[in-house]
């Protein structure tokens, strides 16, 4: 059966992101990447199974922060943080509210703009995955987004034992920020010294 996935590295209080991201600061400020996806990255050999989970999908969706910096129109050919060849290797769906021609990329993947909402991005996303799954690739407001309308079927989230300490700032969103309350089931933990792996089925 066809699943919706969402994966998300996170601190343990909750943060995927820091503020004011942009270029020079993908993740934004108040935050270190390494700490937070430095399992990923920089011990990615020993998390080999949960990264291979994380590129299996057949259609992906994202916030237009996550795939750049560009707030407001396209001014310039922004084509991901990801080089020419991104990992997804499928349809990527992207919430924004500026239009852009689709961008096509090395292995499969291309880049579709969707400035009509969730609902929409969602329909897209299944249509082009057609039986395989379809993941929420993030960041943290677009999953939030996807889990108030009830459309994840899987949350795994890989959380690292730190705290970033953001909950004064008005301007960071922290994962299930104003989600309605879930029911998760645990179906998997794995715990490692760089982070523990756990799989929510979403109820």
């Amino acid at each position: 059966m066809s699943l919706v996935y969402a994966d998300l590295s996170v601190s343990a209080d909750g943060y995927s992101t820091g503020y004011e991201q942009r270029e020079e600061a993908p993740f934004g400020d108040g935050f270190d990447e390494n700490v937070i996806h430095g399992w990923m990255f920089e011990h990615g050999e020993n998390h080999r199974a949960e990264i291979d989970a994380i590129v299996a999908a057949k259609a992906y969706i994202m916030g237009r922060n996550m795939f750049g910096p560009v707030r407001a129109e396209w001014t310039r050919d922004w084509r991901g943080w990801w080089g020419e060849d991104p990992p997804y290797h499928a349809p990527v769906f992207v919430l924004t509210h500026h239009p852009r021609e689709p961008v096509p990329m090395d292995g499969g993947t291309t880049f579709t703009f969707v400035t009509d909402g969730v609902e929409s991005a969602f329909a897209r996303a299944r249509a082009a995955a057609g039986t395989g799954d379809i993941a929420i690739a993030g960041g943290a407001e677009t999953l939030n987004q996807f889990l108030a309308a009830g459309l994840v079927d899987v949350l795994r989230l890989h959380v690292v034992p730190v705290t970033l300490g953001l909950s004064r700032r008005t301007d960071v969103v922290r994962l299930f920020d104003g989600v309605p309350p879930l029911q998760l089931e645990t179906t998997q933990v794995r715990a490692t010294p760089e982070v523990t792996h756990i799989t929510y089925r979403v109820r």
